[in-house]
């Protein structure tokens, strides 16, 4: 019974380091692509174009919904995760918009 308790607990501390370790890497994956899309929203507001371009989030929603469904994940959680994203990245859009003077 001892040895199946520490073999539970030394198994949980596992997975739980692994679900940390990749926590961090999905903070520094959306940390560079808002940097990337930051550098879009600048691009954007020097040449006067709408901070939404329905016809790309279209596609990219597509093409996530497939990858996440090929990789196990519910597309439809990653939707809602798109969304979300797409929902701060225009708000930045405006926001450099605004500040360049061009919105």
């Amino acid at each position: 019974m001892m040895d199946d308790q520490h073999g539970f607990a030394g198994d949980l501390e596992k997975l739980r380091q692994s679900i940390d370790n990749l926590d961090a890497a999905m903070v520094h994956l959306l940390a560079e692509r808002f940097r990337c899309t930051h550098a879009i929203g600048e691009l954007k507001a020097r040449h006067g174009l709408a901070s939404r371009d329905p016809k790309r989030e279209v596609a990219q929603l597509r093409r996530l919904r497939s990858l996440a469904s090929q990789s196990g994940l519910d597309p439809d959680f990653a939707q809602k995760l798109h969304a979300l994203v797409v929902r701060e990245v225009v708000t930045n859009h405006e926001a450099v918009k605004f500040e360049s003077g061009a919105g």
